[in-house]
């Protein structure tokens, strides 16, 4: 089952399990949707048995359920029309139809009321969809028609009638149109009655619909039914700047909204005092510039063209100025002591501190500098760890030269290597155990004992190696000459070790 939604009426139109059409009404689809706060009371007043009736986007009417039928918001009704009958949807029921009646100046007693004839039927939702679908297309063609007939009017919705007897030609024209010969040939056309009313600019934005500039859904099409006339003059009450492209709105007219609050601001200006020209003081004239209506507040400045330089005034202090300047007095400054002490007693306001250091433009510069200067830092310390471990390499040769000249002294003189803990030795010489206790290190020990060439081989190998790790530090680094001298004292040992 597939369901079609239509938003000029607020329903979605489908087919039931025997294939035969209906129509379901869709909540907060319609346009001028009212909220029945009154539906939920428990004990509601006297029934009503009138009930609202609404069509197609904004047209609502108000029928007599005259022959008791069980209705509830949301059941689509067949209602009496002329000629013939029209397919709407109950929206309103109860004690708050009497309250919109009185609201819109509906008097169901001054005219016949209309009355409802039943539930709509498979046969009349069908009827009643196929004219729907004719709305577009008729709206299209009459433009045309009205086109040719060089008719200075503009036909912004068409609405046909749920038995498709009547078709209702809304149109806007900003002068009296006459349309007789409009009528023939769209009746002649279309094959329908043909109704023409004429509405204005408002009215057609509300029909359509739209998003108004300030985020909301147009407040024609959303609650306003009855509209009053917008003047410039609301907007200087209210000191809005005079811009016509941010005071129209979608229909091209003044806002409604102007209106909203510009009685609470005319209420406040008359707290004004009337100003019929400059305040006068001793260094010169002040122009009022500015205005804040609820705090109550004027400013003015040396120049009636520039906002540079302002001073506030209460409007207490005003009069005053202007009493004194009718007796020909003028004031010294233009202050007020009073505005004045109560600006320096009331409590400061929270200042806004960089705490983190996000604000600032330039704090990635400072850290980007400070990485090439790590950088380079840690150029120059590998440089140096390199020539620490040259010094290292040449000085651990020294070291086992000179080990190897102990050890010959050591074998010339007869003695043994000195052992890890002599003490113990002495010791066990007394208690005529003479053995030789294992040495802390027993490679050298074995290294000494050897034949009386190893420590001459030992040390021209230590100058060979001394050597070559002199030439390939002065490959690595040419700049710098120790390799030289770790070379001489290479060839030098290998000299006496020979």
């Amino acid at each position: 089952m597939t369901c079609q939604k239509n938003i000029t009426r607020g329903c979605c139109f489908s087919t039931d399990a025997n294939g035969e059409p209906t129509a379901q009404n869709c909540p907060g689809a319609h346009k001028l949707e009212v909220f029945d706060w009154m539906a939920d009371l428990p004990d509601p007043l006297a029934e009503n048995a009138i009930y609202e009736v609404q069509f197609k986007n904004t047209r609502k009417g108000y029928y007599w359920n005259n022959t008791g039928i069980s209705l509830k918001v949301g059941d689509i009704v067949a209602v009496e029309a002329s000629p013939g009958h029209d397919i709407g949807i109950v929206t309103l029921t109860g004690e708050l139809v009497t309250r919109q009646m009185k609201r819109t100046g509906f008097n169901p007693q001054g005219l016949e009321c209309k009355k409802i004839y039943r539930k709509a039927k498979p046969y009349d939702i069908e009827k009643w969809q196929e004219a729907i679908g004719l709305e577009h297309q008729t709206m299209i063609r009459s433009r045309q028609i009205a086109a040719d007939l060089h008719l200075n009017m503009k036909i912004g919705d068409v609405e046909y009638q749920g038995d498709k007897l009547k078709a209702i030609f809304y149109y806007i024209a900003d002068e009296r149109v006459d349309f007789r010969e409009l009528i023939k040939v769209l009746a002649d056309q279309f094959r329908v009655r043909v109704e023409m009313r004429q509405i204005g600019a408002r009215q057609e934005a509300g029909r359509i619909g739209g998003i108004a500039p300030c985020g909301r859904e147009l407040c024609c099409s959303t609650w306003m039914n009855s509209f009053s006339s917008v003047t410039i003059g609301a907007a200087r009450h209210q000191e809005i700047s005079l811009n016509p492209q941010k005071l129209a709105g979608q229909c091209g007219k003044l806002k409604c909204c102007l209106n909203y609050e510009l009685d609470s601001y005319i209420d406040a200006r008359r707290a004004f005092p009337r100003l019929n020209g400059p305040l006068e003081a001793m260094d010169g004239s002040y122009h009022l510039v500015k205005s804040d209506i609820f705090k109550k507040l004027m400013w003015f400045s040396p120049d009636p063209h520039s906002t540079a330089v302002m001073i506030p005034l209460t409007t207490e202090r005003v009069r005053q100025i202007v009493a004194m300047n009718r007796r020909g007095e003028k004031v010294d400054k233009l202050e007020d002591a009073a505005l004045l002490a109560a600006q320096h007693s009331a409590p400061a306001e929270p200042e806004i501190k960089n705490v983190v250091g996000e604000e600032s433009i330039t704090r990635f510069d400072h850290a980007r500098s400070g990485g090439r200067k790590r950088g380079g830092q840690g150029r120059n310390r590998g440089n140096g760890n390199r020539d620490n471990r040259e010094n290292n390499r040449d000085r651990g040769n020294n070291q086992r030269g000179d080990r190897t000249e102990k050890a010959e002294k050591s074998e010339k003189s007869g003695g043994g290597r000195p052992t890890a803990r002599p003490e113990m030795a002495a010791r066990a010489e007394a208690d005529g155990r003479a053995e030789a206790r294992p040495t802390a290190r027993p490679e050298l020990l074995a290294k000494a004992n050897g034949e009386q060439g190893g420590a001459g081989n030992g040390g021209g190998n230590g100058g060979n190696n001394g050597g070559r790790g002199g030439n390939n530090y002065r490959n690595r680094s040419p700049r710098r000459r120790p390799g030289n001298r770790s070379q001489g004292g290479g060839t030098n040992n290998g000299g006496q070790g020979a």
